[in-house]
Order: C-alpha cells, then structure tokens, then sequence
C-alpha cells in the first residue's frame, strides 16, 4: 500500500506539467520565452567567463578572472555543467566537454577531497551526464545505459571515497586522500549530510554496474544514522563516526543536516523503497512537533526540543520543493512565501537571518547564489501552477543579473545588506541555480516528460527509458530511475547465467555464506593504491541467450 500511496504522492505532485499550462498562463509564453532566453544569457556569460579564465581550475574567480581550485582539482565547474548544457539545449557543445573530461579528468591524485562534495558534484555529475548521452547524439556502447565511459568515470570517482565508509559503525569519514585513502590524523566528526547523502547515487552505480557494493555501504551508513536519533525523533548537527556519539546536538533541517532528509525521500522514489519513506515520515512527525513554528523551522537541542537557535538558514529552501513530492502542498506553500518574504527584502537569501528580529545574523550576511529557494519554486509550481511562484524566477533573474554579473561571470554576494561582492562562483550556480531557473520557464522541456516520449535501451534494446520521473540529486543533477530497473534485470539476469555456468565447471566445495547487508570484507571495498580491479571470473557475452543456451544437454527456451 505505501508503495502505491508513494508513487500516486510523486506522479501527482510532480509530473503535472498540464496544470501548469493550464493555471500560469498569468505569464504568457511571450514571458516565459523572455525569461527562458535571460537565464540562457546568463548561464552562457559566466560558462564562457570559465572557460574563457579559469579552465582547468575547479572554479572561476570572477573579480579577479582567474581560477581556483576548491574541492580537489577535477575541473569541477566542467562537470556541474554538463547536464545543464544539454537542458539548455547545446549537444554540440555536451559532446565535446564530455569527451574533453574522458580524456583529461583523473582521479588517482595525491588530493584531499570531500566525499560529500565529490559525489554528489562529481559522482552525480558524471551519473547524469551518461544517463543523458544519448539523447544528446553521442555515440553510446552496445548495452547502454548499463555500460559506457562516462559511467566508469563515475564508478572510479565513486571508488576512491570507499576508504572513508571503513570505520566500526558504516558511517563515512567527510575526507580522503584521492591516493592513498583516509589519512591516519582525520577527524572522525563529520555532519549529517555528510553521513545520508549517498543512496542516490550509490545506488545508480551499483544497479547500473551489477557491484552492489556502493549501495550496501549507503545503506550501511543511513542505517546506522537512524539507530542514533533521540527518544525524540530527531538528529542533531555533527556525529563521530567512530563512535556514532553527537558532537553537535542541534536538530533541524539546514545546514549539515538538509539532504539528508532529501535523499530519504528521494531515495524511496527512485529505489521504491518503503523502509526509506518510512524513515522520513517519522522524522517528519519529530520536526513538525519541535521544530516549526508558524510556518518557520527553528533549531531545537535533539534530546530535550528546546529552542537553540531561531533563525531560518538559506540551505531550509529546499524543504518546501521536498514536501511537494510526499503532496504535503499546504504546508510547503506556507513556508516557501515565509522565504520568499526574505528574498524580497534582500534580493537574495543571507545564510542565515534572524527570525525574532526580522533580519540578518552576524558573519552570516552573504548569499552565495544558491539555488534552493529556486528549487522549490519549480516543484512547487509544477504541482500547483501557481504564477507566484514563476514570480519568485522573475525576481531572481532580475536581482542575480543586477547585483552579481561582473565582467567575468557572476559573484557571490558577501553582503545582502550593501550588495559588495565575493571573488567566487562556485560550480553549483550553473549546476542548481540556472538550471532550477530555466526549467521554472521551460514546462516543455524534455525533464518534464510524463510519458509521452521514450528511447530504447539495455542489452536486448527493450527498456523504455528517458520517459520522465527523474529524480534530481541534492546538486540537481537527473537520474533516470528507469535506467536503474533496466540494468538491475540485465545484471540479475547475466548472474543466474555465470551462476548455472560456474555450477558445471568449478568442484563442489561448501563456501561461507555471502554478507548481502556488509558488502563484503573490508578489503573487498576499496582498492589499494594501483591495484587494478579484477575481472569477473566469467564474462558473458551481451547478446540475448532465448532459446540459444544449452548447459550439459539442458536447454533453455522462452518459456523456462
């Protein structure tokens, strides 16, 4: 039944785009296309500014037009992109970044990076980017989408973080060594987010590659966080991954805490998972008793529930475009306009902003082109089509395009009270900020689909994909759940073949039960410095075997 209950929740909330037709014609298409070819002219000012001054740095400085490095030297605006420039239309130009990152981009460096960071930016990024190559005319391998290059880029990106999941509990490191793993002085506190942001993308890898050794550390990991919440229901800001001890007890939906709840809910759409919902419902219940108050969310202590910090943070916009995919379109549309009223009364959103006092909080004053508030004005829309929120785009093209172009992109904004600005554009202003931009004014785009269109795909070419029902990861990067379903069949399929293959030609020796849950030995997970991963002891070729597999004189036909 809650499968069900989910699934008519997320087609009726999101893949709506009819009612919007209907009820935004408040902006006529005269507008829409006004302000599609706005966002366009933006995102194309600062993606050549890029290129132009800060390739191959990860990211651009745009007052001093130069580059730097940010979160571990992978050309990561590049990437954040990718799949922008395809939403935007621009194959050409998809096709030859995609081929300039296969041939350039290399993850075995001596560099500390984020696992955070580096999968959902990276391993999203590139995930993305391949579910997508062929609806952008690449040429893609025999059994795509469960194959191709974009796609082991993803998986060896996705290999270097695997160290940071060794630790007693399951519950990641927030860094590693790209190299040579987790370093022997790391810090074992990281943040919420940083221990529940991967079942999305981990579990794409694992269901398109048959190693179902990145989802099982996902699942590890978000099962050991829900062991640690409070009597309460809640979870606090900051947790040893040693010793799944709280090092930082506020509760609450910002930051280090926000996609955690994302992905749970995410997570259930795309995997229909119904433990996973579950999961979340009871959170919900927990921030609903707690922590909102008239339509804010405050921070509260995880054990006791009292109030610690009343402020509303940037990174909570996110909430209400995530409440409009379980259809609670009431209470997201309450607190989105508590949002709005802010960035009406700054022209951005500050980091933080003080709710008892009406206004920004110290060292917290900056708005650093985000993308979240945009993000739940298009689901938002999409399930109600309701104009004031195109409105909310309106206003953002207007203000980002006035305070923060610069000759060399667009800069964040250090001070929403004077509008001085910041030397960086991070990768997430052309990954999320314009991309949740231009599809608010594009309901025709290819994202929106609702069935209508399709392409085929997998090994025997008859998986439906591209059909619509994406779901954005937590850096707006789509994936196509029907791709996961495709390859899961193909993988379970090849394996039940190497399984009866394998039964003939090995002795029969007793072996010790397989660890589904563990994903295997320690050893099993990562690989060590320049060891090169094994081949699978059988490899089956990937044409169909109907009628055409015979074992020991055994034959195998369409009807076994």
């Amino acid at each position: 039944m809650l499968t069900f209950l989910f699934s008519a929740i997320f087609c009726a909330a999101y893949l709506s785009p009819i009612i919007s037709h209907v009820k935004g014609r408040d902006f006529t298409e005269q507008e829409m296309s006004h302000y599609r070819d706005r966002v366009k002219s933006m995102f194309y000012h600062a993606y050549n500014s890029y290129l132009d001054n800060a390739y191959p740095y990860d990211e651009l400085r745009p007052l001093t037009c130069d580059g730097q490095d940010t979160w571990g030297s992978f050309s990561l605006t590049l990437i954040d992109a990718l799949d922008t420039l395809l939403i935007l239309g621009n194959h050409t130009e998809f096709q030859r970044v995609a081929t300039l990152l296969q041939d350039t981009v290399d993850f075995d460096i001596d560099v500390n990076a984020s696992v955070f960071e580096t999968n959902i930016r990276v391993v999203g990024g590139l995930l993305s980017a391949h579910l997508l190559s062929k609806r952008a005319g690449m040429k893609v391998e025999e059994g795509w989408p469960c194959s191709g290059p974009l796609l082991r880029m993803a998986e060896d990106a996705a290999r270097k973080l695997l160290p940071a999941f060794q630790t007693p509990t399951g519950m990641p490191y927030g860094t590693v060594n790209l190299l040579r793993g987790v370093n022997p002085g790391e810090t074992p506190v990281t943040c919420t987010a940083g221990v529940g942001t991967f079942i999305l993308e981990f579990s794409t890898l694992s269901r398109l590659t048959g190693d179902p050794v990145f989802e099982n550390v996902a699942r590890k990991a978000l099962r050991a966080l829900w062991r640690t919440r409070s009597d309460i229901g809640l979870v606090g800001n900051h947790i040893d991954v040693i010793t799944s001890k709280w090092v930082a007890q506020d509760a609450g939906i910002g930051a280090g805490v926000d996609s955690y709840f994302e992905y749970l809910v995410k997570g259930a759409i795309m995997l229909q998972d119904e433990k996973l919902l579950t999961m979340f419902y009871e959170f919900d219940k927990s921030i609903k008793n707690y922590t909102k108050f008239d339509d804010w969310y405050l921070w509260v202590q995880m054990h006791k529930g009292t109030v610690s910090m009343p402020v509303f943070q940037s990174l909570e916009a996110f909430w209400p475009g995530m409440q409009s995919l379980i259809g609670d379109i009431s209470s997201a549309t309450k607190s989105f306009h508590n949002y709005y009223s802010v960035w009406r009364q700054f022209g951005g959103l500050p980091e933080f902003y003080s709710i008892p006092q009406g206004y920004t909080v110290d060292k917290r004053e900056g708005y650093p082109l985000r993308p979240e508030l945009i993000e739940s004005a298009m689901y938002l829309y999409k399930a109600t089509g309701d104009p004031s929120f195109i409105q909310l785009g309106r206003d953002a093209v207007e203000s980002i395009d006035r305070i923060s172009r610069v000759n060399c992109g667009f800069a964040t904004v250090k001070d929403v009270r004077d509008h001085k600005l910041d030397n960086r554009m991070e990768s997430f202003f052309l990954a999320e900020t314009i991309k949740y931009l231009y599809l608010l004014f594009d309901p025709d785009n290819f994202l929106h689909n609702t069935g209508t269109e399709f392409e085929l795909g997998g090994l025997r070419g008859d998986c439906i994909l591209s059909a619509g029902g994406y779901v954005f990861n937590t850096e707006a990067h789509p994936l196509d759940p029907a791709a996961l379903h495709c390859c899961s069949r193909e993988q379970q399929d090849r394996r039940e073949i190497q399984d009866i293959l394998l039964s003939f030609s090995q002795p029969q020796t007793e072996e010790p039960p397989r660890d589904q849950n563990a994903g295997g030995s320690p050893e099993s997970i990562a690989l060590k410095p320049g060891e090169q991963r094994k081949a699978p002891v059988l490899s089956c070729p990937t044409q169909p075997f109907s009628a055409k597999l015979a074992v020991m004189g055994q034959v195998f036909s369409d009807n076994s």
